[in-house]
C-alpha cells in the first residue's frame, strides 16, 4: 500500500509491503504496534524502537514523543488521487481558529494580538499526559485573538487563537 505522509512542510511517500516499508525510496524494516486502549505506539526501525503517543485530530494525527509533538496527515494513494483530481492541496487558507487537539492545561502562550505568524508558528504550550505539547499554525497568519492564559485548563476543541489573514 502506498502513502503520502505530511509532517509540517515535509512531505515523504511511504510504500509498506509486509514489514518492509519504503520511505521516499529506501528500504527499512519497520513494524508498529500499538499499546491496547492507550495513544501509546511502539515503532521499531531496523531495530531500533522509539515509543510514542498517537492521538487523532482534525488534520490527521498528533505524534508526541519526548516532549515535541508534531502534526502528522497520512494519504493512502487513492485519497492523494483524489485531492489531485479535484484539485483539493493540503494547504491551509489563511486566517482561521486553532483549537486545542486535546484537553490539557495552558503551560505557556507564545503569540500576542497583532503579532504576523509563518506556517507552523508555535502559538500556545500545552500540558497533557504529563508531556508539554506545542501547538502550531496550519497556515500564515496575524493573531486576532488569543482565548486562553497561561494556568487555563482546555478541552478538546477548545478556542485557543484567532487567526486573520495578512494583509499585503
Amino acid at each position: 500500500m502506498k502513502y503520502t505522509v505530511t509532517v509540517g512542510k515535509h512531505t515523504i511517500p511511504v510504500e509498506v509491503k509486509g514489514d518492509t516499508v519504503q520511505l521516499d525510496g529506501h528500504p527499512v524494516r519497520a513494524v508498529l504496534a500499538g499499546f491496547p486502549r492507550t495513544p501509546l505506539r511502539q515503532l521499531v526501525v531496523n531495530g531500533r524502537a522509539r515509543t510514542f503517543a498517537m492521538i487523532r485530530s482534525a488534520d490527521g494525527w498528533l505524534v508526541q514523543a519526548s516532549g515535541r509533538a508534531w502534526s502528522v496527515e497520512v494519504l493512502d494513494e487513492r485519497t492523494s488521487a483524489l485531492r489531485e483530481l479535484t484539485g483539493r492541496g493540503r494547504g491551509h487558507a489563511a486566517g482561521g481558529l486553532i483549537r486545542a487537539p486535546m484537553p490539557g492545561l495552558v503551560v505557556r502562550v507564545e503569540v500576542e494580538v497583532g503579532q504576523k505568524l509563518e506556517a507552523g508558528a508555535g502559538v500556545v504550550v500545552l500540558e497533557a499526559m504529563k508531556m508539554e505539547n506545542e501547538i502550531t499554525t496550519p497556515g500564515p497568519g496575524i493573531v486576532r485573538a488569543v482565548h486562553v492564559g497561561p494556568g487555563a485548563a482546555v478541552e478538546k476543541g477548545a478556542a485557543l487563537v484567532e487567526l486573520g489573514e495578512i494583509e499585503p
